[in-house]
């Protein structure tokens, strides 16, 4: 981990990223800029949501988590992958945040010690085989609000295709199993949370909902 090479953005220093350096470190000013414009409106988003506790499902290598607990939030995340949970406890520790980290399965989500006021899951559902058993799992560890966020389709295919990536996949990037475009993401969400507000910061779509009262024990 080359940990002098760093990204200055309007939300301040990124982490220094290893699985996915070529997103929250690239020397290309356009991606530095959607990553810029997504990482800033996660956090207005947050922000509005109004609960100072935050847990972040799927957390990967704590880019968003290092935000969140430089702008005053307490923070505490879960990943599935250890790999990516050291890169992010390195990271904390080096930014002095050090914010809780475990390791666990979104399947595996318990609302007895997971629950926080708000929860987080950024570019993870896109990636399961049931992101339906997930969400409900998110769903019944929110105790207010709940921000979910997925690659925008066609847009993100049609992105990468223009950069000369994945082209034998029509665009698609490897591990993504399911592809919304913002309708279709806000159809998946609406039967368990009230929609609050959807923001789509280029190629990313952004949904601020909560759970609706009774629909998940």
């Amino acid at each position: 981990m080359n940990a002098s090479k760093k990204t200055i953005t309007e939300v301040g220093e990124l982490f220094t990223a290893v699985a996915h350096a070529e997103k929250y470190q690239s020397g290309n000013w356009i991606s530095n800029r959607l990553v810029n414009n997504f990482m800033k409106s996660i956090l207005q988003t947050v922000q509005q949501a109004g609960s100072v506790e935050v847990h972040e499902v799927g957390c990967g290598e704590g880019h968003i988590l290092g935000m969140l607990a430089r702008n005053q939030f307490q923070v505490r995340g879960c990943d599935v992958s250890d790999t990516s949970l050291a890169v992010a406890r390195l990271e904390s520790e080096r930014h002095g945040l050090n914010f809780p980290l475990q390791i666990k399965s979104i399947y595996d989500l318990d609302q007895t010690i997971d629950r926080a006021d708000t929860v987080l899951c950024c570019e993870v559902l896109e990636h399961l085989t049931e992101p339906e058993a997930a969400l409900k799992k998110l769903i019944s560890i929110t105790g207010k609000d709940l921000i979910l966020s997925v690659p925008r389709e066609p847009i993100w295919h049609l992105l990468n295709m223009a950069r000369g990536k994945y082209w034998h996949a029509l665009g698609n990037t490897p591990g993504h199993y399911q592809q919304w475009t913002r309708q279709m993401f806000i159809d998946f969400v609406s039967p368990y949370a009230e929609i609050v507000a959807i923001k789509t910061p280029l190629p990313w779509t952004l949904i601020h909902c909560r759970p609706k009262a009774g629909r998940l024990a």
